[in-house]
């Protein structure tokens, strides 16, 4: 019984280096599985549909060549929204003409209460170099999703109103339309301020 365990354990010992020898070999030769690569970017963004606050319809065209920010929120935000305009406003105001070809997009995650109208009057308050961008509810879930940005709907305790929980973080997009990093909510000025003229910078 023991000789029969011996000579099962060899042979199953011999399959498992004739299998790592012909994966090696393979794997040099290029003739075994295709080898699966990552570049190590992350896949945020994309082709959108939207309408800016002017009513008009707008695609990714909007920003093409150009390095941009973008950031996901709502009108009725009591917090990190003003907050995150207001300091990206700051830093237009900064960059001076550094700032001539960055885009900041203002994106909605409450299209149901998100009309142009209310937008244009928001975003009015902040900066008029701010682009504030809404849809139907189908066109917000295809961005939010390319964007992988989180969001979801909270009822108040009542039922009569809502909030949305959303992602905070200035999302930085190169010319060419890949990510290149966040600014985060609350992140200082000075940081933020860095990381917005190195995107312009390229």
């Amino acid at each position: 019984m023991i000789k029969w365990v011996r000579i099962v354990t060899w042979a199953l010992v011999a399959c498992l280096v004739a299998a790592t020898g012909w994966l090696v070999w393979a794997g040099r030769t290029g003739e075994g599985p295709a080898a699966v690569t990552t570049t190590g970017e992350a896949a945020v963004g994309g082709p959108f549909t939207l309408v800016d606050q002017d009513g008009k319809p707008v695609t990714e065209a909007l920003v093409a060549g150009k390095p941009y920010a973008v950031f996901f929120g709502f009108t009725h935000c009591p917090d990190v929204c003003p907050t995150t305009l207001a300091d990206m406003a700051l830093a237009l105001k900064e960059m001076g003409p550094e700032a001539d070809d960055l885009k900041v997009l203002f994106i909605t995650v409450d299209p149901e209460r998100d009309t142009p109208d209310i937008l244009k009057s928001y975003v009015a308050s902040f900066s008029d170099r701010i682009v504030a961008l809404t849809g139907t509810e189908a066109q917000i879930a295809d961005v939010v999703e390319k964007y992988r940005v989180y969001r979801r709907k909270v009822p108040n305790e009542d039922g009569t109103d809502y909030a949305m929980d959303h992602t905070a973080a200035v999302y930085l997009m190169g010319p060419d339309g890949r990510f290149r990093g966040t600014i985060s909510y609350g992140e200082p000025q000075a940081d933020a301020l860095a990381k917005l003229k190195r995107l312009v910078a390229g």
